[in-house]
């Protein structure tokens, strides 16, 4: 027997199609808890953009499906929005898509005696994300010890 899944990844499998089927991609997942509270924010994304209208009708039928299948055992907030200009990397596919774009990652280990790297992304290769940092410097980063990644806005 496998791994437990995670929350995000059994929300993933249940929100993917139904983005799909309204014609949106699932850019991500992501569950947090704080001060007693537990938000799911669930991302999603088209070209052009998402309407309001897009985030109404993915929060409906998202809803309606978690409440069949109780992913989430405890109570929780659910919020259904854009990626937005400083929108989170989730994932491999997500570097690809932004190779030549400024982030900010944050890693989960030290690397070179740091955890915060503000960089461009070159590519990814070999199960990391290759960049280079603000002062010039080649780095390459495991997608494994990502903890958080972000665009930088870019006006």
């Amino acid at each position: 027997m496998g791994a437990a899944q995670s929350v995000e990844d059994k929300v993933r499998e249940i929100a993917a199609p139904i983005a799909a089927s309204l014609g949106l991609e699932l850019a991500g997942v992501e569950f947090t808890s704080g001060h007693g509270a537990r938000i799911l924010r669930v991302y999603i994304d088209k070209p052009g953009g998402v309407t309001v209208d897009d985030c109404s009708e993915v929060s409906r039928e998202l809803s309606a499906a978690l409440d069949v299948e109780d992913p989430i055992p405890q109570r929780y907030t659910l919020e259904v929005s854009s990626p937005g200009l400083d929108r989170l990397l989730f994932g491999e596919k997500d570097f690809i898509r932004f190779t030549g774009r400024k982030v900010r990652i944050k890693t989960k280990a030290p690397m070179e005696g740091r955890k915060n790297f503000h960089a461009v992304i070159n590519g990814v290769g070999n199960g990391c994300v290759l960049v280079t940092d603000v002062d010039g410097k080649d780095c390459e980063i495991p997608l494994a010890n990502i903890e958080k990644a972000r665009l930088e806005v870019e006006l």
